[in-house]
């Protein structure tokens, strides 16, 4: 008697149908089948909609002004973010968000989503357990966790060697670090009583180095990681200098922090030959875009776009607030966040940068690997 085929096996079958006819005999090693998101609020695609306790959310005016349907999404953005943009680069739909895909306490129910990508990203997620802004969100750990729970059901719906092929191929993209940063230097913060800032970074990267080390184990092999930004100069920054300038310890924490980060990713090579990884330069291309801002077509970096108060940050961006008319001449879209073009600057350069700011390959060697 025939055994009938189950929404598995069907949905495997249509993904191995489509495959053969977009990759052909040769394969799938010049393409990209798949985008893991893990991170913070840069990359959100909408997770945090889905955190009742969490008040760290986007789902309201304005964000979303620019976004194709012109409604917010959950973005920390006029529009697309990061995560959108390189999505569009590889040939992908930008991955839904994991808690999206729950169905009546079901996790995973479109199986099919989960082949080209999920997203884990939330915002306020930090590399540390401890850092977590406005009650709730998803930490670092907990993303790797919720991508077990996904590679599980890869195995299932490809089988062990279908899922090990596929994964070895897709980008893991990785975007965290700013929050913990954030945290340390905060006003009623303990850490620095507990760490010194190269102690707290060295934490930072230990850990991340340790999760990145569980991803590989679930099948992950190319990462696409970025370091931390010149978060120093974001507004709600500024506003705790009394010219409005940027704050000098942050930036410094960051860049340690991004040297620590790449060593460490140095180490996780000569560790496991099979693991290839790009490190985008974030913070480079940030203090570049303050210093020659014409360059990039920008006029105002230090103030918000859409906010209210001094350097409109002393309030963020609310339904109450009032927005920019030309958000494309804005570094910061709201206190903390980048607009829509300059993530889209920022994507462009991770596809296709230069070593100045992607090392040692950008993603388009990457995915031919």
């Amino acid at each position: 008697m025939a055994t009938p085929i189950n929404e598995f096996h069907l949905t495997c079958i249509i993904y191995l149908f489509f495959s053969a006819l977009l990759f052909g005999s040769g394969g799938m090693c010049d393409s990209v089948p798949g985008i893991y998101i893990l991170g913070d609020s840069l990359v959100d695609v909408g997770n945090n909609n889905h955190l009742p306790l969490s008040f760290l959310k986007a789902n309201f005016p304005h964000n979303g002004l620019d976004f194709p349907t012109g409604k917010p999404t959950g973005r920390f953005s006029n529009g697309k973010n990061a995560a959108d943009f390189l999505a569009e680069k590889v040939g992908l739909p930008t991955a839904p968000p994991y808690l999206s895909l729950e169905s009546d306490g079901k996790k995973l129910a479109n199986t099919n989503v989960t082949v080209t990508g999920v997203s884990f990203a939330s915002g306020g997620a930090g590399i540390l357990n401890g850092t977590k802004f406005f009650f709730q969100s998803i930490t670092l750990a907990k993303q790797v966790g919720y991508y077990s729970e996904v590679h599980d059901q890869l195995v299932q719906l490809l089988g062990s060697d279908g899922a090990r092929t596929h994964l070895a191929k897709c980008l893991f993209f990785i975007v965290i670090g700013s929050n913990d940063i954030f945290a340390y230097y905060h006003k009623n913060s303990e850490l620095p009583r507990q760490y010194t800032p190269q102690q707290y970074v060295d934490l930072m990267t230990s850990t991340l180095k340790q999760l990145m080390k569980r991803l590989y184990e679930l099948g992950a092999r190319k990462f696409v990681v970025t370091g931390v930004g010149a978060i120093g100069c974001c507004p709600v920054q500024r506003l705790k200098n009394t010219t409005n300038g940027c704050m000098e310890k942050a930036n410094s924490c960051s860049m340690e922090y991004n040297k620590g980060l790449q060593i460490m990713l140095k180490e996780l090579k000569l560790e496991s030959s099979d693991i290839n990884y790009t490190y985008f330069d974030i913070f480079g291309v940030m203090s570049d875009l303050i210093q020659d801002p014409q360059n990039y077509g920008i006029k105002e970096t230090k103030e918000a776009c859409c906010g209210l108060g001094n350097l409109k940050a002393k309030i963020p961006c609310i339904p109450v607030s009032t927005y920019c008319t030309n958000r494309s001449d804005h570094l910061f879209w709201d206190l903390v966040h980048p607009t829509e073009m300059v993530s889209h600057v920022f994507a462009d350069l991770i596809y296709s940068g230069s070593r100045r700011y992607m090392h040692p390959i950008n993603v388009q060697k990457l995915v031919k690997m």
